[in-house]
């Protein structure tokens, strides 16, 4: 199979994901900075759901430039991949609205940790087709980066929900500034 059919669908998807996440934010009570102040909690959940969907479209972005064949398989792994991915302004929006609260926290991260299962799996899925052997070694560099990655979401999820709740969330930043983000620059600097 082709990929170019499944990556327009996954960008459009994705594309349709960070923008529902911006139409939940509320309006602030007031239009003064004690109004934006008090709405900070659902910023600070939108910018880290947008920038950790985006930093994930770019891993997917840079993995899928050398896919020569797609399977089965990898059009199942991103269907749910894209599943996972679309709960995101659903848990964006509880995470917003109650921050310090242990479930919504857990929620939050536990849907980090399966879209980023799925990813891994979507990143298997490629490397064992014969037509993409060029790519089997940035693959599985990928998918040690992100097995790394879902630890630090798994720790901040424990931590999130017997300590300190908005560990959740704040693993999944953590995952995205110290694993995601330097390993793009790594793959970029490979080639």
């Amino acid at each position: 199979m082709s990929k170019e059919r499944t990556t327009a669908f996954t960008d459009a998807i994705l594309a349709i994901i960070m923008t529902i996440l911006v139409l939940e934010l509320q309006e602030p009570k007031t239009l003064d900075w004690a109004g934006l102040w008090a709405m900070r909690e659902s910023y600070m959940a939108y910018a880290i759901s947008f920038f950790w969907l985006g930093t994930m479209w770019i891993g997917l972005h840079n993995e899928w430039e050398n896919v020569k064949k797609i399977s089965g398989s990898t059009l199942w792994a991103n269907l749910v991949l894209l599943f996972w991915a679309s709960l995101f302004p659903y848990t964006t929006k509880i995470v917003s609205a109650h921050f310090d609260n242990k479930m919504a926290q857990v929620m939050y991260g536990t849907i980090a940790v399966l879209t980023t299962i799925s990813n891994i799996w979507l990143s298997h899925t490629l490397s064992t087709i014969k037509e993409n052997a060029s790519m089997k070694a940035d693959s599985e560099f990928r998918q040690r980066w992100l097995s790394i990655d879902v630890v630090i979401k798994f720790l901040g999820i424990i931590v999130a929900a017997t300590i300190y709740p908005p560990a959740g969330m704040l693993g999944v930043l953590f995952a995205a500034l110290v694993i995601a983000i330097p390993a793009h620059f790594l793959e970029n600097k490979k080639k």
